[in-house]
């Protein structure tokens, strides 16, 4: 689109939106939300998968098949990129991959709303390195507070290696977000997202195929895989690839706050997991500091993205 490209030019340039930049700063926002609200209720789906497949199986099917419409969807050229253009996209692919599997495997052994609410530890982290503005850091540490609140206090009731596997997962989310960035600026439309997915799926293959092996194949697996893979991967990624062409990174991880209520939300739909009113003002303070960061990017002259070169 016309508006996106030129959005995208202006963030590499560093400048910021035009005057109408208040409406034009909730598109961005928009799809990151809608990204978030994708992919946890497609996270609860993969926990009712992972008794077929395991957690490794379940990442494989989620990254192969999401790679599989992504590549017949974009057809993205292989020529004529350079070797920072792959560097790039390879970093950003492994970044994918290593942090669905990490993942998964906390959501195996601690619960939904836990594993997101640690791993969001990793996107605030980025956005208080990658703040230029006192006031984002007041947001982020809001959101902090609210993720600690969600935690309950109990983290040291988790299983410490489940915790330990959610923890990495954040330190490789807040990877994703930054090359995720600059993937969306080397390559057109989500060619880089379609070939970074390709590779990602590559790495966690061997390891879905020990833990799963045929199982993988199952036809009712197979069609519940493509529907984590849809909800999961291709939908959010391709949003958030967007997003991140004309919304500040450090806005961006902030906003990655709201992913604990949403999987908390996910959690009690899907999994009939319930909120306790402590996780409820939890929620409360999260949405608070996100709010809080849309309207200063919204208002104020956005800083130049930890993703920039």
């Amino acid at each position: 689109m016309p508006e996106t490209a030129g959005a995208a030019t202006r963030a590499a340039a560093g400048t910021a939106p035009s005057a109408s930049g208040a409406s034009r700063s909730l598109g961005p926002v928009a799809l990151v939300v809608a990204g978030g609200l994708s992919v946890q209720f497609g996270a609860a789906v993969a926990v009712l998968l992972m008794p077929r497949a395991g957690a490794l199986g379940v990442v494989t099917l989620r990254l192969v098949l999401a790679a599989a419409v992504l590549l017949v969807v974009c057809r993205p050229r292989l020529r004529g990129h350079s070797r920072a253009d792959w560097a790039t996209v390879v970093t950003f692919g492994a970044a994918m991959g290593g942090m669905n599997m990490l993942f998964y495997q906390a959501a195996d052994r601690i619960p939904l709303g836990a594993a997101v609410t640690l791993e969001v530890l990793g996107p605030l982290a980025l956005s208080v390195i990658a703040s230029r503005r006192l006031v984002n850091l007041l947001w982020a540490a809001l959101a902090l507070g609210g993720v600690v609140l969600l935690g309950g206090g109990g983290f040291d009731r988790l299983d410490p290696v489940g915790a330990a596997f959610a923890l990495a997962a954040g330190g490789m989310w807040a990877a994703y977000i930054v090359f995720s960035a600059r993937t969306g600026r080397r390559f057109p439309q989500a060619d880089g997202l379609a070939l970074a997915m390709g590779f990602g799926a590559l790495l966690s293959l061997p390891f879905g195929l020990v833990e799963a092996g045929s199982r993988l194949l199952v036809p009712s697996t197979l069609g519940l895989g493509l529907a984590v893979a849809l909800m999961s991967s291709v939908l959010p990624y391709t949003l958030e690839l967007l997003a991140l062409r004309r919304l500040p990174a450090a806005t961006f991880a902030v906003l990655m706050s709201l992913e604990p209520a949403i999987a908390a939300m996910a959690g009690f739909l899907v999994l009939s997991q319930a909120l306790s009113p402590t996780e409820g003002l939890a929620i409360l303070l999260v949405v608070a500091a996100s709010m809080g960061a849309v309207r200063t990017q919204a208002a104020g002259k956005p800083g130049k993205s930890p993703g920039q070169a």
